[in-house]
């Protein structure tokens, strides 16, 4: 499998472009780069249908969020209040940074 550079990182703000919750806002909860997959707060939000065992007694219906494509969401810029496409840059000091493309913010804290 290819692994694409994905410049999203856990706790940004990103917003759905593509798919069922397109244009909704969420928190990334967790990154996984080997699928190239995100988990947002309530984005992808699927239901599961369980039976009864030692950890859920009552079993039902349970709503979770699912992972979704990193190419599905686009990162959002604290500045311009809006989804942005990033660029890198290295700073004076060696660090690498990720910068807003409209206003060229830091967004990176």
């Amino acid at each position: 499998m290819i692994r694409d550079a994905i410049n999203i990182k856990k706790d940004d703000k990103v917003k759905v472009i593509a798919g069922k919750d397109k244009g909704k806002v969420g928190k990334v909860l967790k990154v996984s780069g080997k699928k190239n997959r995100l988990l947002v707060e309530n984005i992808n939000v699927v239901k599961r249908h369980t039976k009864p065992n030692a950890q859920n007694r009552q079993g039902g219906i349970l709503e979770s969020e699912a992972l979704i494509h990193w190419s599905n969401v686009m990162l959002m810029c604290n500045k311009c209040i809006e989804p942005v496409r990033v660029k890198t840059k290295t700073l004076d000091d060696g660090k690498k940074v990720r910068i807003c493309r409209k206003c060229s913010e830091i967004i990176d804290a």
